[in-house]
């Protein structure tokens, strides 16, 4: 009987490979982010998104801009798509309905804009490391995967902690390597609706986690306008911090042409000095050695 799975596999790309698990892991990119994260050029990434529509392995929709126009096409997963990943990495097969679900979902969705920006973000930093010989995302977690428990145990760590499900909703994790350093970071991406003290609330939920693992890691919060920040750089400073919290604005990034792996970070506390996210590898703590420094 004739696999589907088995049939195209052999067409599939590396690139292909990592295209797919990104879609299926963090639901909706734009043909813009792929290109700038996986492509030479955004003509070769749409003439392979089509190869890839027409193999029914994603799936698109185009919204429409409320002064008329429409917007790029956003890539989805299609059914057989999951089901690539899933076989690639030997999990159950997705439900018969992921597809539709999942497609359903991002067309009618409030939070459309927000997880595209998330996912911007992180394309973004993919991109740098495209284009910058010794960067690179090696990891990329949406919110769900850092709500697992176990997500963020190591191998020393006690038995009892892989039970431990974090109670943290960050907007996604990362591990960004540059120039032999290693940071891990949560992003809170922020689009002004929350107000800041809600915002600043969630340091709380952050230090839980650390304490249990031992280990700390900066917290990035990522505004959308500088005046925004400073506001968000006030309510912090009237309160203990006791994780690395840091925080940069988009505007201020794209007046300044950069992206967020370069000098758009000032460390909440400190004197407010932009740094790039390698320079963040002094704030990371493991307790068990000492390493690192607190924010």
């Amino acid at each position: 009987m004739d696999d589907p799975v088995l049939r195209v596999q052999s067409q599939l790309t590396g690139r292909d490979r990592v295209l797919l698990g990104w879609l299926y892991d963090h639901g909706v990119l734009t043909s813009f982010q792929l290109a700038t994260a996986l492509f030479p050029s955004l003509d070769f990434c749409q003439r392979r998104l089509r190869t890839l529509y027409r193999l029914r392995l994603v799936t698109r929709f185009r919204p429409q801009r409320a002064d008329g126009g429409s917007y790029p096409y956003h890539y989805v997963i299609d059914q057989l798509g999951a089901e690539v990943v899933a076989a690639a990495r030997d999990e159950r097969p997705p439900r018969r309905d992921h597809a539709r679900v999942e497609r359903r979902r991002w067309t009618s969705t409030r939070t459309l804009a927000h997880r595209l920006g998330v996912n911007g973000f992180f394309t973004d930093l993919a991109g740098h490391a495209r284009t910058h010989l010794g960067a690179g995302l090696v990891e990329w977690l949406p919110e769900a995967a850092c709500q697992r428990a176990g997500t963020f145990i190591q191998p020393q760590d006690a038995a009892l902690l892989r039970a431990y499900q974090p109670r943290v909703r960050p907007d996604g994790y990362g591990r960004w390597v540059d120039g032999g350093v290693e940071v891990p970071f949560f992003l809170e991406y922020d689009t002004g609706g929350e107000q800041l003290s809600i915002l600043a609330g969630k340091v709380a939920g952050y230090r839980e986690l650390f304490g249990t693992v031992r280990r700390a890691w900066p917290v990035l919060f990522w505004l959308h306008s500088a005046a925004r920040e400073r506001n968000l750089r006030r309510v912090l400073g009237e309160v203990p911090l006791p994780v690395p919290v840091v925080t940069g604005s988009r505007d201020h990034a794209t007046a300044a042409g950069q992206g967020p792996a370069e000098a758009v970070w000032a460390v909440a506390g400190g004197g407010g000095q932009r740094l790039r996210l390698a320079d963040l590898a002094g704030y990371v703590v493991d307790a068990s050695t000492g390493a690192g420094e607190a924010a």
